[in-house]
This record gives structure tokens, sequence and C-alpha cells, in this order.
């Protein structure tokens, strides 16, 4: 736990950063090239390891439905994700693979048996060419940037990136991102989980780095702590209707901020998720308001 005293001198970074987001997030700027994307996509962990139920692989091709008919975007996986990239691959197949779809998936393997798993990935999805491949978790990433940074040199690939989900690597991350040629970098980022804001966002935008951001939701823990719990007044300011659209939001709110990638089981959530990058984003005051409400909780 922390006092007030600490918990306002943490946030003073995201107020100075806050207060330069733009008014209307529906979309975010790849750094590298330029190109636009839109700022929801879709996580795939946990939410569509749904194995080969028919019911429950057809529900996630109702959330993929949502989410194209919504504007479309990134979709991320992972090997390690369990059937996610089949049900991926699946879920397109059905919809006739409309347009707008941004792939995003990662390598997570040693290195002698990374074009292998690239390749499997491949096949699962049913695409010759991804968008974005990534280095799952820093996994032999030498050899695995290497590999990936050859493939997008011979046009078999757009974008490299690297990942974590684990806070006691952000250092190790960070001297990445300083040696590096990366487009992408994937990281946790919410607002419980904020030691982002210390140096891995603020080197992103001095790099010239994309940062996708996982967990916004805390695996839901933060969605569900505030489940039943009234909207304040002030949500009507950023023209949010849920605790979801808030906290999404209020991830928006940090410039560094490329793309940000909840998951969802429900069609109805992910055209909601979907809604947050409308509308205003927080100012610096109203972040640090939201920041410390979840910090009560």
């Amino acid at each position: 736990m922390i006092d007030r005293r600490q918990f306002l001198a943490g946030t003073a970074g995201l107020a100075l950063v806050a207060g330069t987001a733009h008014a209307s997030p529906t979309t975010r700027v790849i750094p590298a090239t330029g190109e636009a994307i839109p700022a929801i996509g879709l996580g795939s962990w946990l939410t569509f390891n749904v194995g080969n139920d028919p019911v429950l692989r057809a529900e996630s091709t109702a959330v993929m439905e949502a989410f194209f008919a919504s504007g479309g975007g990134m979709i991320d996986s992972s090997p390690m994700y369990g059937s996610s990239q089949s049900v991926i691959g699946s879920g397109l197949e059905t919809l006739g693979r409309p347009p707008g779809l941004f792939s995003a998936d990662k390598v997570w393997t040693d290195a002698a048996n990374g074009p292998g798993q690239i390749a499997e990935t491949a096949a699962h999805w049913g695409i010759e060419r991804f968008d974005l491949l990534q280095v799952h978790n820093l996994m032999d990433w030498p050899e695995h940037l290497a590999l990936l940074q050859t493939m997008k040199a011979e046009g078999k690939l757009r974008y490299v990136g690297i990942t974590t989900s684990h806070g006691r690597r952000h250092r190790d991350l960070a001297e990445i991102m300083r040696t590096q040629p990366l487009d992408f970098v994937q990281l946790t980022y919410n607002a419980a989980d904020r030691e982002a804001e210390d140096i891995l966002l603020p080197l992103a935008r001095d790099r010239g780095i994309a940062v996708i951001v996982n967990r916004p939701f805390r695996r839901g823990g933060l969605t569900n702590a505030l489940e039943g719990e009234a909207l304040p007044g002030w949500a009507a300011e950023i023209e949010a209707t849920s605790w979801a659209q808030i906290l999404l939001k209020f991830v928006l709110a940090h410039p560094a901020v490329t793309v940000v990638i909840p998951a969802t089981t429900q069609p109805a959530h992910m055209a909601e998720n979907k809604a947050a990058a409308t509308g205003p984003l927080p100012d610096a005051a109203l972040t640090i308001r939201i920041a410390e409400h979840v910090a009560a909780l």
C-alpha cells in the first residue's frame, strides 16, 4: 500500500503526459511508418483458448464479427495461448476474411525452433504474411529478433516487436528498446499497474516505438472490483458509459500508447470496448482521479 503523498508523486509524470493526449483517439499512428491503426484491438489470451468446443468457438467468432463491425484492427495472439491461434483462423475463415485485420502474433520457443513455430502459427491463422511478429516475453530474443528482422527485410513481415508481461523484466526490456531497431513493444499498463510510466512509455516515445498495451483490465480484476458501482458524474465528461470504457480511456490518455488489446468473450463487450476509442480522453486532473479511485479499491 502507498500513502497519498507517494501516490500523488507517482502521478506527477502521468499528469504531464495526459494533458498532451489526443482528443479523439479512434486511431493512432505507428511511428515507424506513419500508418494509422485503430486504437482498440483484440487480445486472445485465455478468452479464445476454447479447444474444439463448437459452441465456444462460435462465440469467439461472434466476438470477432463484432470487432470487425466496429472497425477491426489488431488481433493479437501467441503460441502460448493454447487453441487461440486456430480459433482466430477458423473465425477469419467463417467471416470470409473481412478487411481491416492487423495480424499480430509471437514467437515463443527456443531459437532453433523459431522458423518452424512461425510457419505453424501462419498455418493456424491461414495467412501468408503477418503484419507484426513479436518475441514473446524476451525468450531467446537476440536470435529471434535477428530472424524477424531478416523476414522483414525480405518482405515476409511488416513489423517487428518484442513483449513482456512481467514487471521484473522491465529493465531488460528497456535496454533492448535502447539498442535494437524495434517497431513495436508490448507491455502491461493499466490504472493499477503503472510501472511502465517510469521508463518504458517515455522511452518508446523518444525512440519512436509503437506501444501495445495488454491487460488493461488486469485480467478482469479491475472490472470485477468495479462491478455494480455507479458511474461517477465525471464519466460524462469523457463520454464513458461503463467502467470498462473509463479504464480503456485511462490507458489511451497516455500519448505513447498506440493500441490497447482488451480480451473478451462477449460481442456486446467488444462493441463497448471499441466505443471507448471515441469522444474525449481524460485530461491530466481526471486521469489522476481515475488512478486514485482504482488505488483505493
